[in-house]
């Protein structure tokens, strides 16, 4: 039997190039993104839905991108609409670096907490249960490039998520790994990932999948 695996994130879920300049939209090609090679080697086993949206938050309407980036808002109509869902592997936690979000490691951690939580009381998994939770935790950041107001503070702050998420996902019982030990992001814009990280960081995901 075919299990499903919802990955939950954002630009770097979509798999958006990196940018050289603001409002472009370039994106990996299809078979290249980081989801399609982790398909590939889950297949046939496993059916990956790769739900990703560029300027995704976890809990934060954007004042300036729009409410519909809030992931608190979408996360209940996508459980929904993909159920049943053996593995919802979240992929969040960038954007919230934003300085417009104000938001340190521990708020982001509970912001990641309040989605797993959502998805615990769901019915979006096999038999009307939960399904399984796996925390990707996004690798720190620079601040560069056309990005680099953007994320203005952000660096800093990323250096300290995967410690925060990690004693969360601890206390939440769901199985975590750290991007940071897997991929780096680009020069170019210092938050998304190069062509050449696409398949190291499938690769771990499918370990991490293999293990929950």
């Amino acid at each position: 039997m075919t299990r499903t695996l919802l990955i939950y994130g954002d630009s770097n879920t979509h798999g958006t190039l990196p940018l050289t300049e603001l409002g472009e939209i370039g994106r990996h090609p299809p078979g290249r993104r980081w989801t399609d090679i982790l398909a590939a080697r889950l297949a046939p086993g496993w059916t990956v839905i790769a739900e990703g949206h560029p300027g995704r938050t976890t809990v934060h309407d954007d004042p300036i991108e729009g409410e519909h980036r809030n992931g608190a808002r979408i996360l209940p109509a996508l459980l929904e609409s993909h159920r049943p869902i053996d593995l919802l592997a979240i992929h969040l936690g960038t954007n919230d670096l934003k300085p417009r979000f104000s938001a340190g490691p521990a708020d982001i951690a509970a912001g990641l907490e309040r989605l797993v939580r959502m998805a615990r009381a769901s019915a979006a998994g096999p038999g009307g249960g939960a399904p399984a939770i796996l925390l990707l935790c996004p690798p720190p950041i620079r601040e560069a490039g056309c990005l680099a107001e953007t994320f203005a503070g952000g660096a800093a702050k990323s250096r300290g998520l995967a410690t925060a998420v990690a004693r969360m996902a601890g206390r939440q019982g769901a199985a975590f790994l750290d991007l940071g030990g897997v991929v780096t992001v680009s020069p170019t814009d210092g938050i998304h990932y190069e062509a050449d990280q696409q398949a190291p960081l499938a690769q771990a995901v499918a370990a991490a999948v293999a293990d929950v």
